[in-house]
């Protein structure tokens, strides 16, 4: 009996409100006898015109249709789940649980619990060898000892072919007989498994909480595995070794940039999208001009959020003319709607006066944000890199920060609002 066995269901889906006057089934969209009986109609007309108008309709009434579909919250769904852990709590952000469903949940975590153990085996693999292996022969036909076998994805070209297929037939026995999947089963918890998942391994644990943090451990670590397993295959096939130095990746686009104003600890020069791999110095310029400028504005609006919540508003009117004064401007997105238009025409064109005062073409100062505004400058050249580093660094944060303050607002419904306010 493993880890999880006779762990009580802590997934429970959550009542649906169903508005009134509204009838839920498994789809609100149209029937396919409604759109037969829409297409048969339109096909008596002959106008292109009368075609896209009947098209347009059947797209607004679904989308009508799916938008009556009452919301399920995927955090209030799972919330109470082993495996939310601090500090992200219930982290779903490709919307995999939005729909409540019990059956999809428990699959994707078996599968989650199986792809963290082969990780985490996976990630010993790397590690292991470098202190010891085993002795003897991995094939006496072909002479192949342990010993003679590289560390890491060089391995799988000195494995001879009935070595692999001794290791699937192995896996396909464990998944299809020794420790098959039971339904009836919590997620990872197999028949003739002990601890962890571990085959004929010790008895569950009698102690409850005990059991749940262990679970959680199991999660949080398999979790860790996945991520250091892909790592290691990345360091492993840009270097061309296992635990390989970066200075042997000679082909590497970053080496144009890796020197650069912002390339800092701990992840160096970071571009998982690859924009600078043609390394092209002028779209490099670019790109950074316009993170120095979109960092900027995310820093005073950050700021814009937090300062009414602490230091106030300014007095006075914001507009003399309706009578709107500052202090009746809520703070975060509802700021929106209650800015009248001459006031965002003001917002806009001093916006658009700051764009185009200065000359921001390639190799002013200007394209390299450096617009007069001297507060963050230093006479010594590694005092002054210091400085810019940090405001690049701070940018970075505070558009991750906004956007994170925009969601919070859009949902919960104020610029600081409880989660429990999300319903």
């Amino acid at each position: 009996m493993s880890l999880s066995q006779n762990l009580p269901a802590a997934f429970v889906t959550p009542a649906i409100p169903v508005r009134s006057g509204v009838s839920v089934t498994k789809s609100q969209a149209p029937t396919s006898s409604t759109l037969t009986s829409y297409s048969s109609a339109s096909s008596t007309h002959t106008s292109k015109h009368e075609a896209v108008a009947i098209g347009c309709g059947l797209g607004i009434y679904a989308g009508m249709q799916l938008n009556r579909r009452p919301q399920v919250q995927p955090r209030k769904a799972f919330e109470n789940e082993l495996g939310v852990q601090a500090p992200v709590g219930f982290w779903d952000p490709a919307g995999y649980t939005v729909d409540g469903d019990q059956e999809l949940f428990t699959r994707r975590r078996e599968t989650e619990i199986k792809h963290g153990r082969v990780a985490m085996l996976a990630a010993l693999g790397y590690i292991v060898p470098e202190y010891t292996r085993f002795p003897g022969s991995l094939s006496p036909s072909q002479g192949l000892d342990f010993t003679s076998v590289p560390n890491g994805l060089a391995a799988l070209s000195q494995v001879p072919g009935s070595g692999w297929l001794q290791i699937f037939l192995f896996l396909g026995l464990m998944e299809t007989a020794w420790i098959p999947i039971d339904p009836s089963r919590a997620p990872g918890d197999r028949e003739r498994c002990g601890v962890l998942g571990v085959p004929n391994g010790a008895a569950a644990m009698k102690d409850d909480a005990l059991r749940q943090k262990k679970l959680s451990a199991e999660l949080a670590n398999g979790r860790l595995a996945m991520m250091a397993i892909i790592g290691m295959f990345f360091q492993d096939g840009l270097t061309g070794s296992a635990w390989g130095d970066w200075a042997n990746y000679t082909a590497s686009p970053f080496r144009a940039f890796e020197n650069e104003l912002g390339v800092q600890a701990p992840v160096g020069f970071w571009d998982p999208l690859g924009y600078t791999a043609d390394g092209n110095l002028e779209n490099f310029a670019r790109r950074r001009q316009t993170e120095l400028k979109h960092g900027r504005i995310a820093m005073l609006a950050t700021m814009g959020y937090i300062t009414p919540e602490i230091t106030g508003k300014f007095s006075g009117f914001l507009s003399p003319s309706k009578g709107l004064r500052f202090e009746d401007i809520p703070n975060g997105l509802a700021a929106v709607s209650k800015v009248p238009a001459s006031g965002w025409a003001q917002v806009i064109a001093y916006c658009a006066y700051c764009e185009v005062s200065q000359d921001q073409s390639p190799g002013t100062p200007a394209s390299k944000g450096e617009f007069g505004f001297t507060v963050l400058t230093a006479s010594d050249p590694a005092e002054k890199a210091k400085k810019l580093s940090a405001e690049l660094a701070n940018g970075r944060l505070a558009m991750m920060a906004i956007i994170g303050m925009f969601f919070q607002d859009g949902l919960t419904g104020s610029a600081w609002g409880d989660w429990a306010a999300y319903t």
